[in-house]
């Protein structure tokens, strides 16, 4: 490109390259790029310009040459389509007609910051040190996929998609206005404020430090806001007061320390609105979140800690193979169980166990067995008539062995009992000068326990409704020996 083709604002930016200082159309620091259509002549610069520049720019030596452009309109596209750019690049508050084109290019910084972009396509982009499309408006789909960022990636408080039409019924599928697909980002993602009108995905991106998305709104009515399967972290997933509309998919993420969702608010009454099954997950955090609309899936997945208050769980949860070490905040068991009623696939009895396990860590023996009780009372719906009735005996007499001071006050009514009716009427010796002295209590014990014998059932006969009673007490006190035995098997078991 010969410099007597160049406007006079073209020439300017041309200059200042080699120096690598900046040139700044504004007429204000107010100025709104997205008024950038009407910018006239002396403000607008041809995308060939800058490609130009940034291929094969002029150089002077001693100085470090780059483009820095604030307050411009660029028309036509910036094609740098498998280009090399050796210098950094610094784009604010500028206006673009088409959108850029860096599929497969290499670039050492990018700064788009501030600016306005039909979209941009950038699949497999190179960064050695930071990309930023802090607060732009990007009209059409920001394109990453296979992108390498050495550094950081920055799109904090931009604004993703074109808003919905009032009125209008939402898409069935919502378009993907960010995709960083199996993009590596070096150190931390940050998108702080970020509004997207449609999905965000990164399914299988890497990601070495942090994703923070505190106070971002990411709407897909109907559809997936956040699609991030296989996601890898190196420490934290933020999402402090996000706002989804549509589900957000975690499924089979790895992020070893948090996904910190508290005071978000999560809606997706169609489906799930939170789907986090197969991850393995150091902390998951829904202190202080609003009530969840819709389903919650975290099937299969490994947790440290679950911080999920009761009133934040929805009416359907999925939770079949879920496991934690701990529970937060620390509750009453009866406070959690009726989560486990809203499991969709029914009754599951690993939901019970794990419940009981967590209450175990922390040391509270009380809870475990509640949890443990309800387990059976559950299970006891599944059963067929005749074994339901065998249930409510185990519960009724000894709590299936979680309650055994019930068999001790059982056994303590019945022997009062026998001891009073069988000392106001004596039942008869069998051998008559042979039987030892009668006593009532001991009596009504050897009916009590089958097992232990006081010489006192084989030596005297009841009749008439006395000898009912002692039917009475033998049924009953085998029932109660069972039941006993079946307990202390159960908590032996246990340890």
């Amino acid at each position: 490109m010969e410099i007597t083709d160049l406007t006079p604002a073209e020439l300017r930016v041309w200059r200042a390259f080699p120096l690598g200082t900046g040139v700044d159309f504004r007429e204000s620091p107010d100025d709104d790029p997205r008024a950038g259509g009407s910018w006239g002549p002396e403000r607008t610069v041809r995308a060939e310009v800058l490609r130009a520049l940034l291929l094969n720019g002029p150089m002077r030596d001693g100085e470090i040459a780059g483009l820095k452009l604030t307050g411009a309109r660029i028309t036509g596209r910036l094609d740098l389509m498998y280009g090399t750019v050796e210098h950094p690049v610094r784009l604010r508050s500028c206006h673009f007609e088409e959108a850029p084109n860096l599929y497969g290019a290499q670039v050492r910084a990018l700064v788009l910051s501030d600016s306005v972009l039909p979209g941009l396509t950038a699949g497999t982009l190179r960064v050695e040190l930071v990309l930023r499309i802090t607060c732009c408006r990007i009209a059409g789909p920001v394109r990453l996929a296979g992108a390498q960022i050495t550094g950081a990636f920055f799109v904090n408080g931009a604004e993703l998609g074109a808003p919905p039409v009032p009125d209008e019924p939402p898409a069935e599928d919502a378009e993907a206005v960010l995709q960083l697909n199996h993009a590596e980002v070096g150190t931390d993602v940050w998108a702080v404020g970020l509004v997207a009108h449609g999905q965000v995905r990164m399914n299988g991106a890497t990601v070495g430090g942090q994703v923070n998305l505190d106070d971002a709104e990411l709407s897909a009515p109907g559809g997936v806001a956040l699609h991030a399967e296989t996601l890898s972290v190196g420490t934290d997933l933020r999402a402090v007061r996000l706002r989804a509309r549509g589900t957000v998919n975690l499924s089979g993420a790895r992020i070893p320390r948090h996904i910190n969702l508290a005071y978000a608010r999560l809606s997706h009454p169609e489906g799930s609105a939170l789907r986090a099954s197969s991850c393995v997950v150091g902390e998951l955090w829904l202190r202080e979140a609003a009530p969840i609309e819709g389903a919650v899936n975290l099937r299969r997945s490994q947790l440290d800690l679950l911080h999920v208050p009761p009133e934040v769980w929805p009416d359907q949860v999925k939770l079949d193979g879920l496991g934690y070490q701990r529970l937060a905040p620390h509750l009453p068991a009866e406070q959690r169980l009726p989560l486990l009623d809203r499991e969709a696939g029914g009754y599951l009895p690993q939901g019970y166990e794990q419940l009981a396990a967590a209450y175990r860590t922390v040391g509270d023996e009380a809870a475990a067995r509640t949890v443990q009780l309800a387990k059976l009372r559950r299970h006891r719906g599944t059963l067929p008539p005749y074994a339901r009735i065998w249930g409510h005996l185990q519960d009724v007499t000894v709590g299936y062995g979680f309650r055994p001071m019930r068999a001790a006050g059982w056994l303590f009514v019945l022997l009062l009992g026998g001891a009073l009716a069988f000392a106001l009427h004596h039942p008869r010796p069998l051998k008559s000068g042979e039987a030892p002295d009668f006593n009532p209590v001991f009596y009504s014990l050897d009916l009590l326990l089958p097992i232990i014998g006081f010489g006192q059932e084989a030596a005297f006969a009841p009749d008439g409704w006395y000898q009912w009673l002692s039917y009475l007490l033998i049924a009953t006190g085998w029932v109660l020996v069972t039941t006993v035995a079946a307990g202390i098997s159960r908590s032996l078991s246990r340890q």
